[in-house]
């Protein structure tokens, strides 16, 4: 296929390098962007995907990992997301394996190795983009487009959307269906670098195993077939065979028989997941569960701007954009309704500038630019099945590489109609501009505290950003400041039954037992099968003194939860006491009885009640076994704890 050069690309204000220099400067830039978080923690979904999960540890069977999801559940579940992704757990395991252990800094540096390599091969995929397949005389691929595609790269490798997929490790996902996908196309491509309607049979079926391989990384995986599909539209069958050519009607009649490949595929990850959709709830993704349809197209087009907006300006970056961070737009007079009509000028004028333009460069960059903005997001898009989330950054790395497509185009176009000098000191101070927000950003990932409390001036209306500030300082010991962020959260979602627990928990410690048992008893009524909740409640009703009550919460939470050591010991304490105390109702003079409920008492740490059950056992029985003993140890402890006091 002949193809011209881009007119535009001489006028990128960036030096021609060749190219060993371009991608040595491009993983440079990848390099210096996101490289401070190499020695990070484990944050956020980590516990869940890494820590908790055991398909990680060499003890588990390996086969287990194409049995169980994402994080560790099997697949059947009814609690399992169904992200089945093998390859990227497999990816884990063997970070687990090398280091000896969870140590987070081989997983970040995996990472961030694999951001380097992907901004890298963007060189290619975009030089193939602007310029097409060309080659020389003896077959070497030759980039039309050296400038558009470096800076295209550039504008890639330093985008800050790309922080969670990079410095968070359950990013790795992202990265290696990113990986697989650009190699996907790039071998796709090779199989029609022979041209004069010839395509190689083996590199097609080559390119459908990486496929399939991006899909056992990440299901995003699977858009690179549209993307493949839309290369084989816009440059193999226009620049290769005629109108009336019959070659056409067989090779469409080979793209069939690869489609029937892919949809058997499909069909068989679909009975390796169950018959059943992943279950997400109304706080996860509230549009979704919205009665009215006009309703529900509006908010999706709404969160659809939202995206593009990250991509314009990756200023607000949030972890999580949950429960309330984005509240739904419910009349026609919400002023927000502007963004999604602002959004479809943007892209309407787009596609006319793709399908119109007299300038055939043009016309295939920016055609190729919204395929790779829009393909790789429509997984995200609730157009096909609901997501189990608002707004997910993670979802952009795919779909930034369209954008940054255009704005290299932009930037080539403003060069030839514009003064050069402007463009290119813009041009340096975005590039600068993102490289230093994403350092900044990269470091916000690098431990729970810091990742959380930067999301509290993004989503001050998000529940899940007070219960994560909240659950960080109580874990750091600091449990009056986590009062404050766990009592927000239950004032913006008043069902958040997970606040309720942890803050009735903190309150239990505190002795204000009547609101703990309020709040317990409110989150276990919201979820009756919160195993959790029902044992702190029996915790708290038994200090109560509703030893009625709390035995049936601690049924109730065995009845949801059979495996729960702590709650068949909380029981077992529990009986024991009764049982004392009946004996002692009965006959108040037996010093045995009020010797071992001392004991009881001296365990839990009720001192000043097994100082009265020892000094009556004694008083009763001067000598019963062990119960001096005893009592002076309590003594001593509670002589040493009126000299802390004083």
């Amino acid at each position: 296929m002949v193809l011209s050069e881009p007119y535009w690309d001489h006028h990128i204000p960036l030096p021609k390098l060749g190219p060993l220099h371009s991608r040595l400067v491009t993983a440079f830039v990848a390099l210096i962007c996101f490289i401070n978080s190499y020695n990070g923690d484990f944050v956020f979904d980590d516990s869940e995907a890494i820590i908790n999960n055991k398909d990680l540890n060499p003890d588990t069977p390996l086969s287990n990992i194409w049995k169980n999801d994402f994080w560790g559940s099997n697949l059947s579940s009814n609690s399992s997301h169904k992200s089945y992704r093998p390859l990227t757990v497999l990816t884990f395991r063997i970070n687990y394996l090398l280091a000896g252990g969870l140590h987070p800094i081989g997983f970040h540096m995996l990472n961030v190795a694999l951001h380097c390599v992907i901004s890298v091969l963007m060189i290619d995929v975009f030089a193939i983009l602007i310029g097409g397949l060309v080659h020389d005389g003896r077959g070497v691929k030759l980039n039309l487009s050296p400038k558009a595609s470096f800076l295209a790269a550039l504008f890639f490798a330093a985008h800050p959307v790309h922080t969670e997929s990079v410095a968070g490790i359950v990013g790795r996902a992202d990265l290696l269906c990113a990986l697989f996908f650009q190699l996907s196309f790039l071998v796709y491509c090779k199989a029609f670098q022979g041209g004069d309607k010839k395509f190689s049979v083996l590199w097609i079926f080559s390119s459908i195993l990486l496929c399939a391989v991006a899909m056992l990384c990440k299901e995003q995986g699977i858009t690179v077939l549209g993307v493949n599909a839309a290369f084989d539209i816009l440059m193999v069958c226009c620049h290769s065979f005629g109108p009336n050519d019959l070659w056409i009607n067989f090779y469409f009649l080979f793209s069939t028989q690869i489609g029937g490949l892919v949809s058997s595929g499909l069909l068989m990850r679909w009975r390796i997941m169950g018959t059943g959709p992943p279950s997400f709830t109304e706080v996860d993704n509230p549009a979704s569960f919205a009665e009215n349809v006009i309703l529900r197209i509006v908010n999706y087009n709404y969160y659809y701007s939202l995206n593009a907006w990250l991509l314009l300006c990756p200023w607000w970056l949030c972890f999580d954009w949950s429960m309330g961070c984005v509240p739904l737009i419910k009349s026609a007079t919400d002023w927000r309704i502007v963004w999604p009509l602002l959004l479809w000028c943007c892209l309407m004028g787009l596609v006319y500038q793709a399908l119109c333009s007299q300038d055939s460069n043009k016309r295939r960059t920016l055609t190729f630019g919204l395929v790779l903005l829009v393909i790789p997001f429509l997984p995200a898009s609730n157009l096909f099945f609901r997501v189990g989330f608002v707004i997910a950054e993670r979802v952009l790395y795919l779909s930034s590489a369209g954008y940054c497509l255009i704005l290299a185009y932009t930037v080539g176009y403003c060069s030839c109609h514009w003064k050069k000098h402007k463009v290119c000191a813009a041009t340096l101070t975005l590039l600068c501009v993102n490289v230093a927000r994403s350092a900044q950003r990269s470091q916000h990932w690098r431990s729970e505290q810091s990742l959380f409390t930067s999301a509290l001036s993004v989503c001050p209306l998000n529940a899940k950003v007070h219960y994560n500030v909240g659950k960080n300082l109580a874990d750091r010991g600091n449990q009056s400041a986590a009062v404050k962020y766990y009592r927000e959260a239950v004032r913006l979602h008043p069902k958040y039954v997970h606040a309720m627990n942890n803050l009735g928990n903190i309150l239990k410690e505190r002795n204000e037992l009547e609101e703990a048992e309020e709040l317990l008893s409110s989150a276990v009524h919201i979820q009756p099968d919160f195993a959790a909740a029902w044992m702190n409640l029996g915790i708290v009703q038994n200090s109560l003194k509703k030893f009625d009550k709390a035995e049936q919460s601690y049924l109730n939470a065995i009845k949801f939860r059979k495996k729960y050591p702590d709650c068949y010991y909380n029981l077992g304490r529990l009986e024991s006491e009764g049982f004392f105390l009946n004996a002692l109702k009965i006959n108040p003079n037996v010093a045995s009885c009020h010797g071992n409920l001392a004991v009881l008492y001296h365990r839990w740490g009720k001192l000043d009640l097994a100082k009265r059950h020892y000094e009556l056992s004694l008083r009763l029985d001067p000598n019963a076994p062990g119960t001096k003993e005893n009592y002076n140890m309590l003594k001593r402890k509670l002589e040493q704890r009126q000299r802390t006091v004083g």
